[in-house]
């Protein structure tokens, strides 16, 4: 299975994602899991550099491409029981070379005004996409979401996504929590951090989305 994690725009906690699910495949579903980094930023292949400087930790292993990733992303899926593959956070060639093969489009926005304004593009994108990949599943994620009650953005943001019906909303908030920025700091998830709260939204997003699929 490929999973592409990708958006229209930066900072919305992409990388973070992705070596989190991965993570999880592997840690608890003792899957058989490749790391594909197709982000010139390199944020993911750096995760992996640290850590394999922690003996203890799970080597996870990661390869990074670049332009048109069609026939990598096919070769490696042949060896591979999951790819997870992280794109630039912008319309890019990785991005719709990736979509024409991928099984799963997992994309995080941040519930902001300036991410929801890329959804049109991002809809118009994929749309392109399911004309040559008609069994691709979209799924968006409110990441990065306030954990002060009070504020209502994600509950705003889910309103406003339903316009999309192209797109499974997931129902899993990921929250801003320091343990995702922490755990990263130290080439680890956090599934292999203290912090059990962002851990399990994890296995709940990634549920949501294997059962989409």
């Amino acid at each position: 299975m490929i999973i592409l994690i990708g958006s229209q725009k930066g900072g919305c906690g992409k990388s973070t994602l992705a070596v989190n699910v991965a993570s999880l495949l592997v840690l608890e579903a003792n899957a058989d899991v490749l790391l594909v980094d197709a982000d010139p930023q390199g944020s993911m292949a750096r995760w992996v550099q640290d850590r394999q400087t922690r003996a203890e930790l799970k080597n996870i292993p990661c390869v990074q491409i670049s332009g048109d990733i069609r026939q990598n992303l096919k070769d490696l899926a042949s060896r591979y029981e999951y790819l997870v593959v992280d794109v630039a956070g912008r319309d890019s060639s990785e991005l719709r070379s990736g979509l024409a093969i991928a099984d799963v489009l997992l994309s995080p926005l941040r519930p902001s005004q300036y991410d929801l304004d890329t959804l049109p593009h991002l809809a118009e994108v994929y749309s392109l996409a399911r004309d040559f990949n008609q069994n691709i599943k979209a799924h968006l994620v409110l990441n990065l979401c306030p954990t002060n009650p009070v504020i209502k953005e994600a509950e705003e943001a889910k309103a406003y996504l339903q316009e999309f019906p192209e797109f499974q909303l997931a129902e899993t908030l990921i929250y801003d929590r320091k343990a995702y920025r922490d755990s990263i700091a130290e080439g680890r998830s956090v599934l292999e951090w203290k912090d059990e709260k962002a851990a399990e939204s994890i296995r709940l997003l990634l549920k949501e989305v294997l059962h989409h699929a």
